[in-house]
């Protein structure tokens, strides 16, 4: 593999990373309502699920998902049921005070382990990989699976570094939330309503 095959890679993951998607709004809202600590903690439960994605692509597994309706079936609903008690959690969720905000802050592995369910619950993930990664692979190499893991590698480092950046940038605006009952109020709501279409995109997409 290439070092121009590895460049062209990254700069596709950066793009990609950038992209809209519900990955980005997870880490935008959670890094607002939490604070940044917590935003990084997701990004880093996101790229341990995208870690298992390359593993298991590379090992051949997400094929036999592919396949396999009642497979795919089971990871929707999963992800699904999981965002929805999200929405639950958010929608419930009372306004905390000035002092009640500064003393409570989520753990970093409640944070991380928020992420990781996230990421491995959504099947299309999966599926996106095994469609994406192949494609910068040379057919004609003994070491295939080494070539999956070493473009997983280069996607979670993209995607480190643009979600990092959304984490620490949204983080900023975590205070002045805090300091206001309706907003966090409002906030809370559209934290409910992006998990609830998400869960609803979730099952829905094909």
């Amino acid at each position: 593999m290439g070092p121009e095959t590895l460049i062209s890679f990254f700069a596709a993951s950066l793009m990609l990373a950038l992209a809209p998607g519900p990955d980005n709004i997870f880490v935008l809202t959670h890094s607002v309502l939490q604070g940044r600590q917590a935003g990084l903690a997701v990004v880093m439960g996101l790229c341990t699920g995208l870690l298992v994605h390359t593993t298991l692509v590379a090992l051949g597994v997400a094929a036999i998902i592919q396949s396999t309706g009642w497979a795919l079936a089971v990871l929707k609903v999963f992800g699904a049921a999981y965002l929805l008690y999200l929405a639950w959690k958010a929608i419930t969720a009372r306004p905390l005070s000035l002092d009640e905000a500064s003393a409570y802050k989520p753990s970093f592995v409640w944070s991380y382990r928020r992420g990781v369910i996230m990421n491995i619950s959504n099947p299309k993930v999966l599926l996106f990989f095994l469609a994406f990664l192949p494609q910068f692979v040379s057919p004609q190499a003994d070491n295939m699976t080494q070539q999956i893991l070493l473009l997983g590698g280069f996607f979670i480092v993209a995607t480190i570094l643009v979600f990092g950046a959304m984490a620490l940038m949204a983080g900023q605006l975590s205070t002045l939330f805090r300091r206001s009952p309706q907003l966090q109020c409002n906030l809370n709501k559209l934290a409910a309503l992006v998990f609830i279409g998400l869960a609803v995109h979730l099952v829905c997409s094909s």
